[in-house]
């Protein structure tokens, strides 16, 4: 069950990224699944680095959190000049 939930919300959150990101992001309903699961996992882990003392271990972050994740790898996706 957890899978599912984490497939649905990571389809929201690679919709969500694409919707507010400038420019047009084309991808498909499978890779913005990928998106948003990659987003989430990128920002668990900056935010883990900002608070490493916190005593817990890591954790997929937040919704608006997983949405910058997802933007950034958008960002950094163009710059590595994949296409999207």
């Amino acid at each position: 069950m957890h899978i599912i939930r984490m497939l649905i919300v990571g389809l929201i959150v690679g919709i969500l990224a694409r919707f507010f990101y400038p420019g047009a992001v084309h991808l498909s309903w499978l890779y913005s699944i990928v998106l948003g699961v990659a987003g989430s996992i990128l920002a668990g882990f900056v935010v883990k680095m900002l608070h490493p003392k916190s005593g817990e271990p890591f954790h997929p972050a937040g919704f608006i959190a997983s949405i910058i994740g997802a933007m950034v790898l958008i960002w950094l996706g163009r710059v590595l000049g994949l296409t999207f």
